[in-house]
Order: structure tokens, then C-alpha cells, then sequence
């Protein structure tokens, strides 16, 4: 009996310590998969330089298959 009395408040101490390690792991990972502004920014200056570079490569294209011969 005395074994269990210690047992419970044990098992309760260590469930509680895994809650806590899951709610820490879960903010740690939030924060890793949330980029920050400045990496936004980045992203989103890059992405927008893509876009422009793409826009012109199809332009391109379009002028040289209209000048294709038929």
C-alpha cells in the first residue's frame, strides 16, 4: 500500500511533466514553421522578382511564335 500511495503521485507528476514537454514541443514547432517578417519580406521580394523574370521569359516566347513561319 505504500508503494501505490507513492505510485499515484508519481505517475501524476510524470503526466504532467509530459503534458508540459508536448505543449513546449508544440510551441517550439509553431515558431520554427512561422517565418518572422524580415523573412517574409525576403520571401516575398524574391517571389516577386520570379514573377517579373517569368513574365518576360513568356513574352518572349509569344514574340518569337508569332514570327514563326506558317
Amino acid at each position: 500500500m505504500a508503494t501505490e500511495a507513492l505510485e499515484n503521485p508519481l505517475d501524476t507528476a510524470l503526466d504532467r511533466i509530459e503534458q508540459a514537454l508536448s505543449r513546449l514541443e508544440a510551441a517550439g514547432l509553431a515558431k520554427l514553421t512561422k517565418p518572422d517578417s524580415e523573412e517574409l519580406a525576403a520571401l516575398r521580394t524574391r517571389h516577386r522578382k520570379l514573377k517579373d523574370t517569368v513574365t518576360q521569359e513568356i513574352q518572349q516566347l509569344d514574340l518569337l511564335l508569332a514570327n514563326l513561319p506558317r
